[in-house]
């Protein structure tokens, strides 16, 4: 759940990746890592134009100004493309999500920062398209289940370390409440994309006020 969205995936060349999404090249020098930008800086704008079905490898070179050879000296297909994307977004999510909670030390203070993050969340994936056409792709790609499920538990992790700061407890306590919170944040934040304004705030609304009382239980 991310406070603001950088353009494309320019920060994805400095963040870290799981196995999955690593380039096969790993740039060291400023030029090579300016070119693994514009690659996902590229791969994100088609994305959003035409989905992840349409993206095409040949496009992406064309788009940055490199042969198709030194695109697969980056990445093997579309689909590790895509995997680093998702891998872009969720580092950028997380650390909003790290700077959110990371004062909460009240039962208040926790509800004001979780109502906040659903906020933020909703917003990210209302206009970054890309985000939905990766929830999509997940469906179909292991490795992006894999993906999206540790992202899940890490997240998730940081819930209940600030649930366990506000209730004065022990973080343990709060795991499974908070990753189960997370997996129905996710999916009730696709929903509410998927209708039209009225009903995504009724839907978003209702959510936060289930959630909220869980997250207040001692």
């Amino acid at each position: 759940m991310a406070k603001e969205q950088s353009t494309g995936a320019s920060a994805m060349a400095s963040e870290g990746a799981t196995d999955g999404s690593l380039p096969r090249r790993q740039p060291v020098q400023k030029r090579s890592r300016e070119r693994l930008r514009k690659i996902l800086d590229v791969a994100a704008a088609r994305i959003a134009r035409n989905g992840s079905d349409q993206l095409r490898m040949s496009d992406v070179a064309e788009g940055a100004g490199i042969s198709i050879g030194s695109l697969y000296q980056y990445f093997p297909d579309k689909s590790a493309i895509v995997r680093a994307l998702a891998e872009h977004y969720n580092a950028q999510s997380r650390q909003c999500i790290e700077e959110t909670l990371r004062d909460v030390a009240t039962p208040a203070q926790l509800e004001v920062a979780y109502v906040d993050l659903l906020d933020q969340y909703f917003a990210m994936v209302r206009d970054e398209p890309v985000i939905r056409d990766i929830w999509s792709a997940t469906q179909t790609d292991k490795q992006l289940m894999s993906l999206e499920l540790t992202e899940s538990r890490l997240c998730a992790a940081l819930l209940a370390d600030a649930m366990a700061r506000a209730h004065g407890q022990n973080a343990k306590k709060y795991e499974s409440t908070a990753f189960m919170i997370w997996q129905l944040g996710e999916a009730v934040v696709r929903l509410a994309t998927s209708v039209d304004a009225s009903e995504s705030k009724a839907i978003l609304e209702g959510f936060k006020r289930m959630t909220a009382r869980e997250i207040l239980r001692m």
